[in-house]
Order: C-alpha cells, then sequence, then structure tokens
C-alpha cells in the first residue's frame, strides 16, 4: 500500500479558537514561519471528538493578548498544552505530523503520534516510527503480529504503539497460546484429524482478532490475516482490512 506524504501541523497558542496551524504550501513545513494558515476545530480533516476539541480551545484562549507574565502560570500553560498536542496526535494518527510550540523554551518539537514523547527530529523511531500495516498470524512461538521491518510481536508491545483495548489485548495472547498447546497435542498423538476441527475453530477465531484489531486501529493502519502457519491451514487467506472496510 503507497502512502501520501503526511498533513503538518503546528499546535501554537495564538488568541485564536484554534491553535493548529497548517503552512500555506505544503511542502514548507520545515519552516516554522510557514505555518500561518488556521485550520479550524471542526474541520472534516481532523474529524476530533468534541472533548478534544474543547481542550484545544480553551488552552489557545487561556493565553492573555500580550502573553504570560508570571513564569509558574506559563509552566502550567505549556504542560497543558503539550498533554493536549499528544492527545490530538495520538488521534490523528500516522497520516498527519504533529509539532508543538513550547512558548516557555520557545523550541518547536515533532510530537510522537505513538509514543507520547517529543522529538527534535521528525523520523527520531526510525520511517515508519512505529507498525502500521500489520498481519495477523497464527505461528508456533510467535507472536501474533507482524510488520514490515518490525519483526513478530505481541499486541501489548510499547514499541509498537497499537494501544488496543485490553480484551483484544487478551484474547490475542489467548489465540496464540492455543496455537502453541494445539501444536504441541497434534505432534505428540501424530493422529490425523484428531485436531482439525480445533485448528478450523483457530483458523476461524484469527480472522475475527483481526477484523477486531483493525476496528480499533482505525483507517490509518491496515490489518491483513494470513491465517495460520500450522495444522494443514497455512496460507489459505489473505484479507486485509483498513478500519471497518474490508478491501
Amino acid at each position: 500500500m503507497t502512502r501520501q506524504e503526511p498533513r503538518h501541523v503546528l499546535v501554537q497558542a495564538r488568541g485564536e479558537p484554534s491553535p493548529v496551524y497548517e503552512p500555506e504550501d505544503a511542502g514548507a513545513y520545515e519552516d516554522l514561519g510557514a505555518f500561518t494558515r488556521d485550520v479550524p476545530l471542526d474541520d472534516d480533516r481532523l474529524a476530533l471528538p468534541a472533548d478534544l476539541t474543547d481542550a484545544l480551545r480553551a488552552w489557545a484562549l487561556a493565553r492573555p493578548p500580550e502573553g504570560f507574565t508570571s513564569r509558574p502560570d506559563l509552566r502550567k500553560h505549556d504542560k497543558q498544552g503539550l498533554a493536549t498536542a499528544q492527545r490530538l496526535a495520538r488521534h490523528l494518527g500516522p497520516a498527519w505530523v504533529v509539532r508543538y510550540w513550547d512558548e516557555r523554551h520557545r523550541t518547536a518539537k515533532w510530537v510522537c503520534w505513538g509514543c507520547d514523547r517529543l522529538h527534535w527530529e521528525r523520523d527520531s523511531h526510525g520511517t515508519p516510527p512505529h507498525p502500521v500495516d500489520l498481519t495477523v498470524e497464527g505461528e508456533y512461538k510467535f507472536g501474533p503480529l507482524r510488520s514490515e521491518g518490525f519483526g513478530d510481536f505481541f499486541p501489548d508491545d510499547p514499541a509498537a504503539a497499537l494501544d488496543l483495548s485490553d480484551g483484544l489485548v487478551a484474547d490475542l495472547y489467548a489465540w496464540a497460546k492455543s496455537i502453541d498447546t494445539t501444536l504441541n497435542l497434534d505432534l505428540r498423538d501424530r493422529e490425523d484429524g484428531k485436531y482439525d476441527a480445533e485448528w478450523e475453530r483457530l483458523f476461524g477465531e484469527g480472522a475475527e482478532l483481526a477484523r477486531r484489531a483493525a476496528h480499533e486501529l482505525g483507517p490509518d493502519r491496515t490489518v491483513t490475516y494470513k491465517g495460520l502457519a500450522h495444522g494443514g491451514l497455512a496460507a489459505l487467506t489473505s484479507i486485509t482490512w483498513q478500519g471497518d472496510r474490508q478491501l
């Protein structure tokens, strides 16, 4: 899947209802002075939830027109702004690049959508910084998730920054463990067809887990289900979702 260059925004309180700005020229994102176009908080491209819209607006309007005269007040405002910018980055995901203007230190840093850290360089994690196109596949003693350049991993790996629900994480772990258990039993008993029904069940369960993962991760990532590597069901399928849409 070919991805377009992400959109760039700067979060900075300038006394306007929206503290989100984009460059007039989309290609000029390296120049902070190019971020002159205010992005309304109800812009359909942002698709902000109401609570995040309110938080951004309140933070922007809390800045005095002439700036802060109290250092503690400025520190408090910057801390709130950073937390709000991090929420915005997590909401927008990998299709956007968010920078935050720290008024106290007069610096702008990149806000990572996955790890909640600030970076001096846009690609401090590498490109992409976290898995974007994922594969769900069941294989003995491997994590249930894969991504190119990232290998296999488990759903709560902090480096992957998936932020899946506790229920889905538990179910993916249980699915991987059931695959290990079933293969061990199959190898122990060596009786043709004895575990076919269980392999079929695990195959169907994996497809549902992949669909749930795609739903939770949203349209900025893809999830492909590749089935099981054991039980005679290897490479029987390749189904890809983007959010709730099957490709």
